[in-house]
């Protein structure tokens, strides 16, 4: 019995099948040409994240969420993790050592005004604002580093309610500033109306109340839909782009719109008062300061919507690099300069004789 049954299979196979085309190979289907003969059939590839390990394989099997198929589109195999990484990408690299070395430039240009701050440059314009100024700029360079690495729930909280908080301080004391300019020189009369306020509780309770603001939007942000880390697993074939979805929009437009609110406020008014005469007068430097920091911001929106992934946290790491940059390049640069290297006009006789 034996015996039969295996010269029954070799006279099956010795029988010769009618076809009229070769079989589909591995990554391929059949597919029906519309002829008339059942032995005739097209040979199609395999779908976009499809694989087929059989010859002449009827249909091909979809690949899961987490894999996707080689080249041949034989087997399925894992995605790559894809998120901003000093590693991988050379542009975060790059970030990474220009933000350490900003910061390092803000440290240094914050010891330098606390050595010097009996001296009359760092005295006018407030220059407990001044530090504050300082320090947040500092701080806003460093929260560049939330966004370099894997996101998680943690880091995608902290990394926008950081800059966006640590933002309106500074652009907070930039208003402090320019106010403290404008009024400056209307409260120059004998018995001006002005002249009560530019004290210094004036001045400070408006800078808490510019700042608290943000804070409150904040924390609503974060209390009715914080961000989160997202695997994005459709935007890029073979990749799963880990990144942070922003929770709820408005939220996030809200934080960005008041901090532009306070920017382009303390721009306007630097912009009226910048031409006025005073050897200290900082709204000029305020003027350049701001154009830099609302160019930034402006130009990074419709880029930062426009991409995905990890360009998008590489577009807004540059975008917190440049303005901050600009802040402490276009404000403080130029007093740095006087006290380094021209202390002879580090003097309040040098002010009065150009008034």
């Amino acid at each position: 019995m034996a015996a039969g049954g295996e010269l029954k299979d070799q006279i099956r196979q010795m029988v010769p099948k009618s076809r009229c085309n070769d079989r589909c190979p591995h990554g391929f289907r059949k597919a029906d040409n519309r002829s008339r003969n059942v032995c005739c059939y097209l040979c199609v590839p395999c779908s976009e994240g499809e694989v087929s390990n059989m010859t002449d394989s009827e249909r091909c099997y979809k690949c899961p969420e987490d894999e996707w198929p080689d080249k041949r589109k034989v087997k399925c195999i894992s995605k790559t993790y894809e998120f901003l990484s000093c590693e991988k990408d050379f542009i975060a690299l790059i970030l990474a050592l220009m933000s350490s070395i900003c910061s390092a430039l803000s440290l240094f240009v914050l010891g330098n005004f606390i050595y010097h701050r009996k001296t009359p440059i760092v005295k006018a314009n407030n220059q407990t604002v001044s530090f504050i100024l300082l320090i947040s700029i500092l701080l806003s360079f460093l929260c560049v580093f939330l966004f370099i690495g894997c996101p998680i729930d943690i880091t995608c909280m902290l990394r926008q309610v950081s800059f966006g908080i640590f933002f309106t301080i500074a652009v907070s004391s930039v208003l402090v500033k320019t106010i403290t300019v404008c009024i400056a020189f209307k409260a120059t009369k004998p018995g001006s109306y002005w002249k009560k306020w530019t004290t210094v509780k004036v001045l400070n309770s408006l800078f808490l109340t510019c700042s608290s603001v943000q804070v409150l939007i904040c924390g609503f942000w974060l209390s009715v839909s914080p961000p989160y880390q997202e695997y994005d697993m459709h935007s890029y074939p073979g990749k799963i782009i880990i990144q942070c979805n922003e929770g709820s929009v408005v939220g996030f437009y809200s934080m960005l719109g008041y901090m532009g609110f306070l920017a382009a406020v303390s721009f306007v008014l630097a912009f009226m008062v910048r031409t006025l005469p005073d050897s200290f007068n900082e709204a000029k430097y305020i003027t350049f300061s701001m154009l830099v920091f609302c160019s930034v911001w402006i130009a990074m929106i419709p880029a930062y919507l426009s991409t995905r992934g990890k360009y998008m946290a590489a577009v807004e790491v540059f975008a917190i690099f440049a303005s901050s940059a600009g802040i402490l390049g276009c404000i403080f640069f130029p007093k740095c300069y006087i006290i380094i290297f021209k202390p002879e006009l580090n003097v309040r006789k040098k002010a009065c004789c150009r008034k």
